[in-house]
């Protein structure tokens, strides 16, 4: 088959990257697309997938996200048109998606996070819904997944493409160009997305007494901003010599196999951290998603909702890594997805 994968968010990449070698390995040929968002550009780059760049994120305002969604779409199907594509694989991204709905294709849409508001669409629009076993029922219904399109994995995404992961020793070179030696403790934090639909008009105050507490620690931090715009505010507003904001992409699964705790307002961070058994902590502000809900049972992530939580946070040397080790749910995923 000729699959089209379009990757809307820096996280898509290394997921569908995984589900991309499985798929060619199976005799089918990948058209990429990508939107200009999140460094999900030069993380597509990076990662030799010659994806054609359509549109860019709306930002808070919602008629700005209105046009942005209507002329991405417009793009997207020209570029679609006439190019024999027999699956659309998406991970929530909805443009692919009404494009398949127009154009006939056979679609296919993954997702993890039950509070999206953008699942409205996705969800009634996509031929074949692939969700987490632990994704809520009431959620399925809410959002009109009718029963026969649903199929759940066991696990978590982030077991699609880090289970078989092996770090790279060679990465400690890296660490050590930005000033962080093996002895130092290192401790990688991520905004929330504030201009997400499931964030707006929510503040997150956790994130900056995250930063103020670990100012004061005898860490180093590197702080990942999810947009260029967000470079010059976080390091004005955070002028100390432990913090480190990258000049350019880190490998994300190398850099959290080698921080000792990972603080994030999203998600995908957190739970690849989770995977890669490593400590995490979850200060995401809006409402928890039911996989977030698995790790924290598990073990393997905390949940930090206050400025007096922060104090379960563990600033020290990780102990051994405990990956998860779900070699198995990459193959089961693109058996979903073939099915």
């Amino acid at each position: 088959m000729r699959i089209w994968i379009d990757l809307g968010n820096s996280p898509h990449v290394p997921f569908f990257s995984a589900i991309a070698g499985e798929l060619e390995a199976r005799g089918h040929d990948i058209l990429w697309t990508a939107r200009d968002y999140a460094q999900t550009v030069e993380l597509a780059a990076a990662a030799g997938l010659n994806a054609t760049v359509f549109g860019k994120h709306g930002g808070k305002n919602l008629i700005s996200k209105g046009m942005k969604f209507a002329n991405r779409l417009w793009e997207l199907s020209r570029w679609a048109a006439g190019k024999k594509i027999d699956l659309v694989l998406s991970h929530n991204s909805q443009e692919p998606l009404v494009v398949a709905r127009l154009l006939g294709i056979k679609s296919v849409d993954l997702m993890d996070y039950e509070h999206h508001p953008g699942n409205h669409l996705s969800f009634r629009t996509a031929k074949r819904l692939i969700v987490p076993k632990c994704f809520p029922d009431s959620a399925l219904k809410k959002f009109g997944a009718s029963d026969k399109k649903v199929r759940r994995y066991d696990g978590i995404k982030e077991d699609v493409y880090l289970a078989d992961f092996e770090p790279d020793p060679g990465f400690a070179k890296e660490l050590l160009a930005l000033g962080i030696l093996p002895e130092d403790i290192l401790v990688v934090v991520r905004p929330h997305a504030a201009e997400a639909l499931y964030h707006r008009g929510i503040a997150n105050q956790v994130f900056s007494d995250a930063l103020s507490m670990l100012a004061q620690a005898n860490c180093k931090v590197i702080l990942l901003p999810r947009k260029t715009k967000d470079i010059d505010r976080l390091n004005s507003e955070n002028r100390n010599a432990s913090f480190i904001i990258p000049e350019s992409p880190l490998d994300g699964a190398n850099l959290i196999a080698g921080a000792d705790l990972v603080v994030s307002g999203g998600g995908t961070m957190n739970r690849e951290a989770a995977a890669l058994g490593v400590p995490a902590a979850t200060i995401f502000a809006g409402p928890r998603a039911a996989v977030d809900n698995y790790l924290i049972n598990d073990g393997r992530m905390i949940a930090i909702e206050s400025v007096e939580g922060l104090a379960r946070l563990s600033i020290a040397k990780k102990p051994p890594r405990e990956p998860r080790n779900q070699n198995n749910v990459r193959k089961h995923v693109v058996d979903l997805m073939l099915d």
